[in-house]
């Protein structure tokens, strides 16, 4: 069966045509619009799924190219999905869809505009996993941040002004550190390689054999700590809970959902695809910074009063695992934390949407103001908060259980834990990295049991509503796709686990190439 001919870019410029729709329609129709252009994207997405072939899925599939312009640089429209991207890809979309339809609070508020960002922050987001050029990657990258900081600075929150510039200054600085990497990395193909100068992200996957190794490492570090402040790790991390607790509903399920999701894709698309060296040479530590996050995320939260903090700080825990598993080198691992991306994002954007439904009716975000009991007055609530709370903490049989577990066994079990100098470190932080799971399963069943158990305030009684049918249908969707995942996993590792095999065994290569020359006693076991 022949692939379609320009698919992906029909599903790339649709949230750009459908931003300029609804710029210029009326005001009185953006949200029928949004909804139209978002399930379009949505079931295009789910076409290219059925189309994709799983016998290739570490291959690119339904490759497009078109040259722009050679001087001073070569610059080219280039698009592309392998079994990764395409997860995300899907995932965007269906996140999309659910942050459309979560956004009823939004109003009269200026809908043309809001709705339009959102089409433009979802075209920047989508264009990230689907381009096959560097430059193009690092264009549509940084093109997120104008439509995120508008959502913020506008819908969100009273300190609003204040968290959206947080969020610029943060990102806007990884960009810089990014441009270095990629300037730095460009000209030294150019010298060092016979002239062999490209942003064709194939072929830099092959630079492992093109540039020395100290050079990688040096160009790679630009990129790793931009992607670290997107994912985001500590210390980098602090713009994140502001964000999140500033931003309307739907943006917060966006950006827990996406916008995390592209710093996690570039470690393992760009950092290890094309700079296996740097993991090598620096895994342990990775692997010690991702245990680190699991659990002083984890142990914040216990300490929060606010629900959106809780979950923010929750996913910069959460996305430990993704830092855990890619230093690993191990293909379970990867492929753990290639499913914690999805998985997450799932997860997160339910937990989000939950905090805004309990947000719409007692008007505050502050557990203690709450008081308890909500249960009595919404029970249909009460149960999606506490499949999400379950599927948060890893209970088996839902989603966030599959991730952690490929990420815990194949770190254990990986190279990195074979070394002599180092097996026993790594092991010892792996170790360390599984109080998390404690923690987390303290700190959201302590939320939960704060917000909904015990005897409701008398201010609350009466005055509560229980789910309407739009947030039915998106916390039903949501939280069915948890329990897909969770149920039947190979759903989505028979897509990421062909290039997670493949990744880690080039990455091994590497290792043992490494170890060899070295002496005995720090060679691989």
């Amino acid at each position: 069966m022949n692939e379609p001919q320009h698919l992906l870019t029909a599903l790339f410029l649709i949230p750009l045509i459908g931003m300029l729709a609804i710029a210029c329609g009326p005001e009185s129709g953006a949200r029928k619009m949004a909804i139209a252009f978002s399930s379009a994207m949505c079931a295009m997405s789910a076409w290219l799924l059925t189309m994709f072939k799983l016998d290739s899925a570490s291959q690119f599939q339904f490759v497009e190219r078109l040259p722009w312009f050679t001087q001073p640089f070569p610059v080219q429209y280039y698009v592309g999905v392998d079994g990764m991207s395409l997860s995300l890809v899907v995932l965007t979309g269906f996140i999309t869809l659910m942050a459309v339809l979560a956004s009823t609070s939004i109003g009269d508020n200026r809908p043309r505009l809001y709705y339009s960002m959102l089409m433009l922050l979802i075209f920047s987001v989508q264009g990230v996993f689907l381009s096959l050029d560097l430059l193009q990657f690092f264009i549509l990258y940084e093109l997120e941040l104008i439509p995120m900081y508008f959502l913020i600075a506008i819908w969100g929150g009273p300190r609003r002004s204040y968290a959206a510039l947080k969020f610029l200054i943060y990102t806007f600085f990884g960009g810089v550190l990014m441009l270095a990497g990629l300037v730095y990395m460009y000209s030294q193909m150019g010298v060092g390689s016979g002239g062999m100068a490209t942003f064709d992200m194939v072929e830099l996957a092959k630079l492992p054999q093109l540039l020395p190794k100290d050079i990688q490492c040096l160009a790679c570090l630009g990129f790793f700590l931009a992607f670290i402040i997107k994912l985001p790790s500590f210390p980098v991390h602090t713009w994140l809970p502001d964000a999140h607790v500033e931003a309307p509903t739907p943006i917060s399920m966006l950006l827990a959902g996406l916008l995390l999701k592209m710093g996690s894709y570039g470690l393992v698309r760009i950092c290890l695809g094309f700079f296996p060296y740097f993991f090598v040479d620096y895994g342990p530590q990775i692997m010690a910074l991702g245990a680190f996050n699991i659990v002083w995320a984890a142990m914040a939260c216990l300490i929060q009063q606010d629900m959106k903090r809780v979950i923010a700080l929750s996913s910069v825990s959460h996305m430990g695992f993704v830092l855990l598993g890619v230093a690993s080198l191990s293909s379970a691992a990867l492929n753990g934390a290639i499913f914690q991306m999805i998985s997450h994002g799932v997860i997160s954007a339910l937990l989000f949407f939950l905090v805004g439904t309990v947000y719409e009716r007692t008007h505050t975000r502050q557990i203690g103001e709450i008081g308890g009991g909500l249960a009595k007055q919404m029970p249909t609530l009460f149960y999606f908060w506490m499949l999400g709370t379950m599927a948060n903490l890893g209970l088996p049989g839902l989603s966030g259980f599959v991730a952690e577990a490929a990420v815990f066994y194949g770190s254990f079990t990986s190279p990195m834990a074979q070394l002599a100098d180092k097996g026993g470190m790594v092991q010892g932080w792996i170790i360390f990295a599984g109080l998390g799971v404690i923690l987390t399963a303290g700190y959201m069943l302590w939320l939960l049991k704060r917000l909904f158990y015990g005897s409701e305030l008398e201010k609350w009684k009466g005055h509560l509503s229980d789910a309407t049918l739009t947030e039915r249908v998106v916390a039903y969707s949501l939280s069915f796709s948890i329990l897909a995942l969770g149920i039947y996993p190979l759903m989505l590792s028979k897509y990421s686990a062909p290039l997670a095999d493949k990744m880690a065994k080039e990455a091994r290569g590497h290792m043992t190439m490494t170890y060899e020359s070295k002496p005995a006693e720090v060679a691989v076991k």
